[in-house]
């Protein structure tokens, strides 16, 4: 069953523009995900940010697990790229940390829901148990320094964009789903070109009318 959920996901991420995704040595179990930041409003903007996600067998009854290939200067982000975050703890309510049920990884979860979540925390830090203390008392007390660092690790997860990979801005992101706006707009006028208009409708109406009281007249 694990094998045939992953696929599907799989199938379904690589469609996706702010990821790109592949198999480790054909390995469904075992994925190269790259985080594609398409946010213009984000410290991470235009950053390739390469993690490595492994699946458990019985997936999804239990969290896959999530590593930075990079590992980044972030309050939630261990030193080996490990993340610390709600989503990829397993199921259950956890009494120590205070984190409810619904918080952590359920098997209705799937893997775009950790990206997503990820992405989100890369700009969300949450400080108050970080994963990195140094890095959290920068983000507290020296802003300017740890965007500093940030700008420092998106520029050099670039060196991971592969050869001939062509990079999405949000821009380029966001042009197909502006070409199918413009492609309706076509079809809408096309049908008045070709299926007529209430207008032209009611012209012809008219002239029915205006025949029809000719002939009364000649009667």
């Amino acid at each position: 069953m694990a094998e045939k959920i992953l696929m599907n996901e799989y199938k379904a991420l690589s469609k996706e523009t702010w990821t790109n995704i592949s198999l480790i040595n054909d390995n469904i179990f075992e994925w190269s995900a790259a985080l594609l930041v398409l946010n213009p409003d984000s410290l991470y903007y235009g950053g390739y940010f390469k993690a490595i996600l492994k699946f458990p067998k019985n997936y999804p009854y239990e969290p896959p697990d999530f590593r930075f290939e990079r590992p980044l200067w972030h309050p939630n982000v261990y030193p080996d790229g490990r993340l610390c975050i709600s989503i990829l703890h397993q199921p259950g309510e956890d009494t120590m940390s205070g984190e409810m049920a619904g918080e952590r990884w359920s098997p209705v979860q799937r893997v775009e829901s950790v990206l997503i979540s990820v992405l989100s925390l890369l700009d969300d830090a949450e400080v108050s148990s970080p994963a990195n203390v140094d890095a959290g008392v920068q983000f507290r007390k020296d802003p300017e320094a740890y965007k500093e660092r940030v700008r420092q690790d998106r520029e050099r997860s670039k060196e991971d964009i592969p050869a001939g990979f062509e990079m999405p801005t949000h821009e380029s992101a966001f042009k197909k789903e502006e070409r199918v706006e413009s492609f309706s707009w076509s079809d809408s006028e096309a049908e008045d070109d070709f299926g007529g208009s209430e207008s032209d409708e009611e012209m012809f109406d008219d002239e029915d009318e205006d025949t029809d009281g000719d002939e009364e007249d000649e009667d």
